[in-house]
């Protein structure tokens, strides 16, 4: 950069400071007013066709904009409406399976002169309504009688002596459940535990 570059650079920076117009940017202007009337009255209609057009299109754009932006808001309060109905009204078809059930128990209550098979036969009739409600909705049951036991699954209660393999399940004193492969609830088991082990702890 030779002195003159220099110069016109800091005189450049001390009018932005002072807040005076730069005399290049106020050549620049000058020069295009002076093209604007040296112009032919075709070229300013050309000039004034295409600032025309580029009006249009800046319309256009911020046009589709708002409308791109609106549709955007529109889909996000659908979806929170459509996320609330499904809290709120998510169980209903499990609900309106285990109205039947209901009305079953009820009926049960309300016979008269039944007999232990009769009501043995209709809690039966129930459970199966029950177990159907289950499948449909995805609720595994965890029964692991035989099993290994399984941390994850199962939780040991007690052991007892028995010539299973250790930690086998033995008994099952209350059944587990999961929903679509998630646990929630444990299966309450015993789970075996070797005679000489047992006898050792015993003497201690």
């Amino acid at each position: 950069m030779d002195e003159t570059d220099k110069d016109f650079d800091q005189n450049h920076m001390l009018n932005a400071e002072n807040g005076e117009e730069d005399p290049k940017a106020s050549n620049d202007k000058e020069n295009a007013q002076n093209d604007v009337e040296d112009s032919t009255p075709d070229e300013l209609a050309e000039l004034g066709r295409k600032l025309a057009t580029a009006e249009s299109k800046s319309a256009e754009h911020l046009d589709n904009w708002l409308r791109a932006k609106a549709e955007t808001q529109n889909v996000r309060k659908r979806s929170e409406a459509e996320l609330a109905n499904a809290r709120k009204f998510g169980i209903e078809n499990f609900a309106k399976e285990v109205l039947p059930v209901k009305d079953s128990l009820e009926a049960a209550l309300l016979a008269k002169n039944t007999d232990l098979k009769a009501l043995k036969s209709g809690v039966e009739i129930t459970l199966k309504q029950i177990e159907n409600i289950f499948a449909s909705n995805h609720i595994d049951e965890i029964n692991p009688v035989g099993e290994k036991l399984d941390p994850n699954l199962h939780q040991a209660m007690s052991t007892e002596d028995s010539e299973l393999p250790q930690n086998t399940v033995t008994a099952v004193l209350q059944k587990g459940y999961s929903l679509n492969g998630r646990l929630i609830r444990p299966a309450l088991v015993t789970v075996a535990k070797k005679a000489a082990e047992s006898q050792q702890e015993t003497k201690k």
